[in-house]
């Protein structure tokens, strides 16, 4: 009596050829062109439809941007670029955190200029060692960002009221908060023709970087600590995963065991105390007060940058100065007889080209995955298919 072993069923990825097997190298050869491709194409977008547009108005773009290279390399400018980059850092951080699960905090304009004003009042009435105010300061300011926030993530949690309306409803309030108190006699003192709170005291300033031919404000390491934390918390820990997975189902995340609540409440807290120091490199590093000339918009600024950096803890720095750059350069270009609107328009047109080419890729990306899957299916049905003759015949 004879009888035939069934020869084993071929592997599926052997049959479906060299292009299906699973390859770790070829996985992240593929992740790095996903990640390319985007700021590429952004990249050569912008700088043609901004050509496009100066031409349209009779300038000249190549001459321009030549402009734009050549200040902006100077060591001056890159100092002020640097020290620009650090509240914008800290504002788009701030959104991110947010972005990361879908909740869209447009208050951390009036979240930051409400901590600075209360922690500029509070290192102007104590007159401690640096070593020990400074934190004070810093605290106080992470405290009132986070309660600020905290009432708009309040409200979402247990109301269900939009983030948006709320933070932008608190914005306004926060500035007619700060407007009452910012007055002579209440928290505020007079200087000539300026209104601020009492200056803090010298040992409360933040250190500086020396370089030529100025300095870097020590508020640099907030940015990077902040960074580092932003990464490790959001990408490290189960928090983070909680965060992100309630930002893409909150079905999915409550049937899982994650309290979307208090996620959401959560979030709002640790956005507003990031926000919260967006001011703290101008009070500890410039102005050591709080007037009526103190900096306002970072926060609409943070957004734009949070979207141009991906919500990346590195990508936001990146774009973080190139933001910076563009301001910088952009003076320049109007001693040099360009229109001062044209930088507005150049950073408008950068954020919209990277949205639209990171969603291009995003989409393009996934369709190859489609197509990759499909092919392996065809490839392991064949691959049953033909070993059904000889188990027939076993």
């Amino acid at each position: 009596m004879s009888s035939t072993t069934p020869r084993p069923a071929p592997h599926p990825t052997r049959r479906a050829g060299r292009r299906t097997v699973s390859s770790p190298l070829r996985v992240d050869r593929e992740k790095l062109v996903l990640g390319v491709a985007a700021p590429l194409l952004a990249i050569v977008t912008a700088v043609a439809i901004t050509s496009a547009v100066m031409l349209m108005t009779g300038d000249n773009p190549f001459r321009a941007f030549s402009v734009m290279l050549d200040y902006g390399s100077k060591s001056d400018s890159q100092v002020w670029i640097i020290n620009k980059a650090i509240p914008y850092y800290l504002a788009a951080a701030a959104v991110a955190i947010g972005f990361r699960m879908n909740l869209f905090n447009i208050g951390v304009d009036g979240q930051y200029r409400v901590a600075a004003f209360f922690a500029a009042v509070v290192g102007g009435a104590l007159s401690l060692p640096g070593i020990v105010q400074i934190p004070i300061i810093l605290l106080t300011a992470m405290a009132c960002g986070a309660i600020w926030a905290g009432i708009a993530g309040y409200l979402k949690a247990t109301r269900g009221v939009s983030e948006v309306i709320t933070t932008i409803m608190l914005n306004f309030i926060g500035g007619s908060l700060i407007a009452y108190f910012l007055q002579e006699g209440r928290l505020a003192e007079r200087d000539e023709n300026i209104v601020h709170t009492p200056d803090i005291p010298d040992s409360s300033f933040f250190f500086e970087i020396p370089t030529n031919p100025h300095p870097v404000h020590g508020s640099i390491v907030i940015a990077v600590a902040v960074g580092v934390a932003y990464w490790f918390v959001l990408g490290r820990t189960r928090f983070g995963f909680d965060l992100r997975a309630v930002g893409r189902s909150e079905e999915a995340a409550e049937a899982s065991g994650v309290s979307v609540k208090r996620t959401v409440v959560t979030a709002m807290l640790l956005s507003g105390a990031v926000a919260g120091l967006v001011g703290m490199p101008t009070l500890l590093n410039e102005s050591g007060n709080y007037g009526i000339d103190f900096p306002e918009g970072l926060g609409f600024t943070g957004i734009a940058i949070a979207l141009l950096g991906r919500n990346h803890a590195v990508g936001m720095g990146l774009a973080a100065l190139l933001w910076g750059f563009l301001e910088r350069t952009g003076t320049q270009l109007e001693f040099e007889g360009y229109d001062q609107e044209i930088v507005g328009v150049m950073q408008g047109i950068i954020v919209l080209s990277v949205v639209v080419a990171y969603e291009l890729v995003r989409r393009w990306g996934v369709r190859r995955q489609q197509r990759q899957v499909g092919e392996q299916l065809v490839a392991a049905r064949n691959g049953r298919s033909a070993t059904d003759p000889a188990e027939v015949s076993a």
